[in-house]
């Protein structure tokens, strides 16, 4: 299958951004008869669907059907927060998590506490974890003869229910943000049946302090189905998690990533945990706190770069790693100073509102005020608040797709049947598969997509596409029927 890059050239920079793209009313065009087939069987109106086809080097769109509607995104929101954040902090960007300390490192052992200051890496995840706690080891710090203080002073963020959005307390994707964001709060549970004893295994990473997870469950002979529901988990004590049925041999291994039950306890169990199972010691406590003025900085954990965090944000549609970014962005302010090797001055922690509006603000200075600019709430598309028109986000794919770090952005999106969420948009027969770079969305009554679609005729298309009605997840097959009719254009 052809599969072009999407590098335009700088005429069509210039021809793309000198048109007004979304100065178009609420224009609607015929839709392509499959488009409006997978519609009917979805039982959604075409009044419920908004969409804009138009090509990258800024010719008249190919369809517009609705899209100048403001509709609820859901993840496709994402797309305004990443490429805020790579023409704002640069593909290079990376956060820091720095350890400090109170006292001294003498005969292997750390006299004094230890401080962990987060500064909302989005990806702080067990191995690398484990790798800054070996450095400290060699560092001459085996054991902490004191306290290891968590301090996630800068985000201000509340304190919410994880199934207060929709009552899945448990699904990963409802993981809050936090500054000491650690392995996003969830608890990876590893089933390995022991045909032989009659059990599975139950396996579990990290290793979390004072959180005891029964060690087997016993086999069914039953279909393996929905195992989960099988195993009777109980997730009520944020000290044990225990199973009250049984594990189908027939699943053979199996994995079950759960949001533990006491997100506000996550960070302090599984970092104790953590230095413990490296070999540490510690003769204190874990608790929360702030870094005093004057303290030591004894290592400094860069994060991955802005562009790799976002393919995670926009191919995987991870919601609190969006979060992180967009937090990140409230924090554009001058950096105060200190002395070298000594703890920063604090800044005011960045909250929703501060980067609410530097979003905004940034929104308005490279789209100018015609372009109605987005409803923003935390930056993911995980909210029943947030908004946008088809016809503003085809202007920034149109915008992104010319930037100067073009590729960092469109190499974020899933490839259609290739990797991703995207992977599920087309089959290797289809015209479309490995031509859309795209992200996709869906919450209950939303159902979206958009990104970048190479057609036949050898021209580069955005495509933006929109289902907000109760059956919007019977309708994706719409989606993918107007992903299929742009890389069938030949004219």
């Amino acid at each position: 299958m052809r599969r072009r890059t999407l590098l335009p050239s700088l005429l069509a920079l210039l021809t793309a951004l000198s048109l007004p793209a979304c100065a178009q009313g609420p224009s609607r065009d015929p839709l392509p008869a499959a488009v409006t087939a997978a519609l009917r069987r979805a039982q959604v109106p075409a009044s419920d669907f908004a969409a804009v086809v138009a090509p990258l080097d800024g010719a008249e769109a190919r369809l517009r059907h609705q899209s100048g509607m403001q509709v609820n995104p859901a993840s496709v929101m994402k797309l305004v927060t990443t490429y805020a954040a790579i023409d704002l902090l640069g593909p290079d960007y990376t956060w820091r998590t720095r350890f400090y300390t109170d006292g001294v490192i003498d005969g292997g052992a750390l006299r004094g506490n230890l401080y962990i200051r987060g500064g909302g890496d989005p990806k702080f995840v067990l191995e690398r974890i484990q790798d800054v706690f070996y450095t400290l080891h060699d560092m001459g710090a085996q054991a902490i003869l004191g306290d290891l203080v968590l301090d996630n002073s800068a985000f201000d963020v509340p304190v919410v229910d994880p199934g207060a959005f929709d009552g899945e307390a448990l699904r990963p994707y409802n993981a809050g943000p936090d500054a000491l964001l650690v392995n996003f709060k969830s608890v990876i549970l590893k089933f390995v049946p022991d045909p032989a004893n009659g059990v599975a295994q139950v396996l579990s990473e990290p290793p979390m302090a004072g959180l005891q997870i029964d060690a087997t469950v016993p086999l069914t002979t039953g279909s393996c189905g929905d195992w989960r529901s099988t195993l009777r988990a109980r997730f009520d004590d944020p000290a044990r998690i225990s199973f009250e049925g049984r594990y189908p041999t027939r699943c053979g291994e199996g994995q079950w990533p759960v949001a533990y039950q006491d997100p506000s306890s996550y960070a302090a169990r599984a970092l104790e945990g953590l230095w413990r199972t490296t070999g540490g010691l510690l003769t204190g406590r874990v608790r929360a706190g702030m870094v005093p003025p004057g303290a030591t900085l004894l290592f400094d954990a860069p994060s991955l770069p802005l562009g790799e965090v976002i393919t995670d944000v926009n191919q995987w549609s991870n919601n609190v790693m969006a979060q992180q970014v967009f937090l990140t962005l409230g924090e554009l302010t001058p950096q105060a100073t200190a002395l070298p090797g000594t703890a920063p001055l604090p800044l005011p922690p960045t909250n929703f509102d501060r980067a609410r509006r530097v979003v905004l603000a940034w929104w308005q200075r490279t789209f100018g005020p015609r372009v109605p600019a987005p409803v923003l709430d935390n930056g993911s598309g995980l909210s029943r608040d947030e908004r946008i028109t088809p016809e503003a986000l085809a202007l920034l794919l149109r915008h992104a797709a010319h930037h100067a770090r073009a590729d960092a952005f469109v190499n974020s999106l899933g490839i259609a049947g290739v990797n991703g969420t995207a992977r599920r948009y087309a089959d290797p027969r289809s015209a479309a598969y490995g031509n859309a770079w795209i992200k996709t969305g869906s919450l209950r009554d939303v159902t979206g997509v958009a990104g970048y679609v190479n057609a036949a005729n050898g021209t580069r298309y955005v495509v933006v596409a929109f289902v907000n009605h109760p059956n919007a997840s019977a309708a994706r097959p719409a989606l993918e029927a107007l992903l299929e009719w742009t890389a069938r254009l030949e004219d």
